[in-house]
């Protein structure tokens, strides 16, 4: 069954910048501002602003989630804040989860790499590149995930992905893979 509530997604990849504590603590950017991403897309600062603000007078929290899947939370972000760089995050795997478990695990192998981020765009504009500068958005959840750029790693229950995408899963990472190599020279 596959759910799509209209959200974008947005990867960061780890790298130095994430690291996870003893206690299943995770922190790191799940968003860098003026960096152009694959889609052309630019986030700019204060981005998120309106969204925190609306969260917190709600009471409510930015979700952390597995693939982006709304059935799959697997931790809590207790820190969610804009700051020069971009969006921080600090929260914690739950090893109450099977999927907390498999996430910590994961993380320390070093098999998962990136958080994503899932938003509806409120306002945008193109620059003169034709380039689009994300200046508002609505935040509602920061994923860990491995494909971030596969259509199919949107929300969407994962058990229910037929076999054509588990094969689109093993040429994106093919893919990832060689980027990244021709990125790094």
């Amino acid at each position: 069954m596959s759910v799509d509530y209209g959200l974008e997604t947005k990867f960061a990849r780890f790298g130095d910048a994430i690291a996870l504590g003893e206690d299943a603590s995770i922190e790191g950017y799940a968003s860098l501002f003026g960096a152009v991403d694959q889609g052309g897309d630019i986030v700019q600062g204060g981005a998120y602003g309106a969204s925190l603000k609306l969260l917190d007078e709600a009471g409510r929290k930015v979700k952390m989630l597995w693939q982006h899947d709304p059935a799959q939370p697997i931790g809590v972000w207790d820190e969610v804040r804009e700051d020069a760089k971009g969006l921080y995050v600090k929260g914690r795997l739950l090893d109450s989860t099977q999927k907390g478990r498999e996430a910590a695990a994961l993380i320390a192998a070093g098999a998962i790499d990136g958080l994503s981020i899932g938003y509806r765009t409120r306002r945008a504009a193109k620059n003169d590149r034709g380039q689009r500068l994300l200046t508002e958005l609505e935040l509602w959840e920061v994923s860990l995930v491995t494909f971030p750029m596969l259509p199919s790693a949107r929300v969407a229950a994962k058990g229910d992905q037929p076999e054509t995408d588990r094969g689109l899963r093993d040429l994106a990472a093919i893919l990832n893979r060689g980027r990244t190599e021709f990125e790094n020279g």
